[in-house]
């Protein structure tokens, strides 16, 4: 067998004789047991949509190799959303095997999907995942029984654990190597679900059980009361922790470092070196490239990602995030969606570009294009949060909430006139809620250090080309030039100085840079929150313009980035008229 890696993208790039597709419902552990079993660094999820394009890896045992495939999580294979036209189009190719994972928690459920899969006659081995949950849960199944009934090989696994996983391996190589079972079987929709109902009652039993505390607390978390209660709570107290460990962590550690130790000490090496001029200024000026480059993402923003991607992985690992979408698809509903887009939403506030791709998920293009708009529209990601945190937190906490109440104002507006405009409809929730969990401590810190990883490489790039154009502009005087041109929207719309336009030429490069700029600058409170205002609803940054136009081509994407700086401009006017009515 003949398997090469690209050493350029030894993550992902494989080529191999025997193709193994991984595949099952979303929230089963399926992304988990892939990276377990390849050894890749993937990020996964406990609600549905995280695996939206596949992921390939390596599977070894021994002398045997073979590609594994990761495959979008699908609850059948009608061809009802994107993910399900991947999973289909990868069927059809004709792969060496199956591995199907199962979620022991929700048999009859999942076996809907297994019974779908033997129509396309292809060699099959089941994971039956989540065992450890099910016998918590009070839940027995018979697995020799469910193999004859399958006539394939069945595996308990417990994958957080890599309980299973080595048979899972051996026998999915060696069904690989089998001859296809025929099975002339082909069932219609409602056919399928009545023998998958049957198949659960033949193999599972239940007994009787004390609920656990987590079970107990995942009940009351779908309810109205105490859901919403719980709700606001659980978002205290992940404000607090980003927000209040942020600032903390920011002001007793982090800047004293950089300001106190890294800076002078990169300000004397360059001294030495370097005669006063222009050069000296663009390294360590105003905005010097070595000054700035550390003290920007590092000192400023890096606290505040960090603790975001602590709060945000722990709450998906947990299984709540579901459920925080069932409690608010009333109020989604009214923006022409429905409560499981929540998901998305949230990972905006993490990054717009897989926010973006995660609207793959929604089954509707009114939908993914109305969830889009808004995440490019108002939802600041982590990058900008901290920078609003740093420009906004140390002046005023009020005009931090001010500036994201106008954020949900503007979501709500936004979000009801395009479920207006735009055509088509919305279809009804349908939301897969997970078991209540304590995420497993190794997968978890494994995803917070993966994401945390990616944000250096992604925003440090950038931001430094940023930090050059902006020491190159300002010390060239080409500010002035930039500053007059300007001057009608900047000073007399908005009221801002000329050298605020640095950050809208900035912004464009990556959001974050259109705040950064003004900690540097002596502005009022009002003027400060002008600013943000500003910044907020700024042009999406050039990763997430490049994803627009790959997923809704050049002319929706053109649109929906014009229409962000006409409403930004037109807020910031606004709230800056206002605040001059009103002083």
């Amino acid at each position: 067998m003949d398997c090469q890696k690209d050493r350029k993208n030894k993550k992902a790039s494989l080529e191999c004789d025997k193709k193994i597709l991984l595949m099952g419902n979303p929230n089963v552990g399926k992304s988990v047991v892939f990276s377990k079993l390849t050894g890749m660094e993937v990020i996964t999820a406990n609600y549905a949509g995280t695996t939206v394009s596949y992921t390939q890896g390596m599977l070894k045992h021994k002398d045997d190799k073979a590609a594994l495939i990761d495959v979008p999580g699908i609850y059948s294979l009608e061809a009802t959303s994107k993910a399900e036209e991947v999973a289909i189009e990868m069927l059809d190719k004709g792969p060496d095997a199956i591995i199907c994972v199962l979620d022991a928690t929700n048999l009859e459920r999942n076996l809907n999907l297994a019974l779908h899969l033997r129509e396309y006659n292809i060699p099959t081995v089941y994971a039956l995942n989540l065992t450890d949950v099910a016998k918590r849960q009070g839940i027995q199944i018979d697995v020799k029984k469910l193999e004859d009934l399958l006539e394939a090989p069945v595996v308990e696994t417990v994958a957080v654990k890599n309980i299973g996983l080595k048979e899972l391996i051996e026998k999915s190589l060696n069904i690989s190597k089998e001859n296809v079972k025929i099975y002339n079987e082909r069932l219609s929709k409602e056919e399928r679900w009545d023998k998958a109902q049957k198949l659960a009652q033949k193999v599972q039993m239940r007994v009787e059980h004390t609920p656990s505390l987590l079970e107990k607390l995942g009940d009351l978390t779908i309810q109205p009361f105490p859901g919403i209660p719980i709700a606001f709570l659980v978002l205290a107290i992940s404000l607090a922790i980003v927000v209040g460990g942020g600032k903390a962590l920011r002001a007793a550690v982090l800047l004293p470092l950089v300001n106190g130790v890294i800076v002078p000490f990169i300000t004397s090496i360059v001294s030495r070196f370097v005669e006063p001029g222009m050069l000296y200024n663009v390294l360590v000026g105003e905005f010097g490239v070595l000054v700035k480059g550390i003290e920007w993402p590092f000192a400023l923003i890096l606290p505040y990602v960090l603790l975001f991607y602590v709060v945000l992985s722990f709450l998906e690992d947990s299984g709540y995030l579901p459920r925080l979408g069932v409690l608010v698809d009333g109020m989604l509903r009214k923006l022409g969606l429905p409560g499981g887009n929540i998901v998305p939403f949230i990972m905006g506030y993490g990054c717009a570009v897989p926010a973006i791709l995660g609207t793959r998920a929604s089954t509707s293009y009114k939908e993914r294009l109305i969830l889009t708009s808004l995440i490019s529209l108002a939802v600041p990601c982590t990058a900008q949060t901290g920078a609003f945190f740093s420009l906004l937190g140390d002046r005023s906490i009020f005009a931090l909430i001010f500036v994201y109440m106008i954020s949900f104002v503007a979501i709500v507006i936004t979000g009801v006139a395009l479920n207006k405009i735009l055509p088509g409809k919305s279809d009804p929730l349908l939301l897969e809620i997970p078991n209540l969990l304590m995420p497993n401590k190794d997968a978890l810190m494994q995803k917070i250090w993966i994401r945390f990883k990616h944000f250096l490489f992604d925003a440090e790039v950038p931001m430094m080309i940023g930090i050059v154009l902006a020491a190159l502009i300002a010390e060239t005087g080409f500010l002035n030039v930039i500053g007059t041109a300007m001057q009608p929207l900047v000073e007399g719309w908005l009221g801002l100085p000329k050298e605020a336009s640095l950050a809208l030429l900035l912004g464009i490069i990556r959001r974050e840079l259109a705040v950064m700029p003004l900690l540097d600058m002596n502005l009022t409170t009002p003027q400060v929150i002008v600013g943000s205002v500003v910044a907020l609803f700024y042009l999406p940054c050039l990763s997430a313009f490049a994803i627009l136009i790959k997923e809704f081509k050049i002319k929706t994407a053109v649109v929906i980035a014009a229409s962000t700086v006409f409403i930004a401009l037109l807020f910031g006017g606004i709230v800056n008229n206002i605040f001059k009515f009103i002083l």
